[in-house]
């Protein structure tokens, strides 16, 4: 999961210097909250899947060359499946 980053322009960060402790407690308050809600991550489930032993393999070769691990590129591709709105049924 890709980390959240914040940049913040100079004119904001001149604002920031005038801020009192509440405000600064305030703000990162409402940051962390915000970031723990795109972080929360759901404990995965373990299943069982028959897949031919030579898609697997090459399932697995491809996800190599990529630079990914090849479960994560099964929920990945899990994920933009169940989320996309298309009708599309197959």
């Amino acid at each position: 999961m890709k980390k959240t980053v914040q940049y913040f322009n100079k004119d904001y960060l001149a604002k920031c210097k005038h801020f009192t402790p509440d405000q600064i407690i305030e703000f990162l308050e409402n940051y962390r909250l915000l970031v723990s809600k795109v972080e929360i991550k759901e404990k995965c489930q373990p299943i069982s899947l028959k897949i031919e032993p030579s898609l697997l393999h090459a399932f697995k070769q491809k996800a190599k060359c990529k630079g990914v691990l090849y479960q994560t590129k099964i929920k990945q591709l899990m994920r933009t499946w169940v989320s996309d709105d298309s009708t599309e049924t197959h």
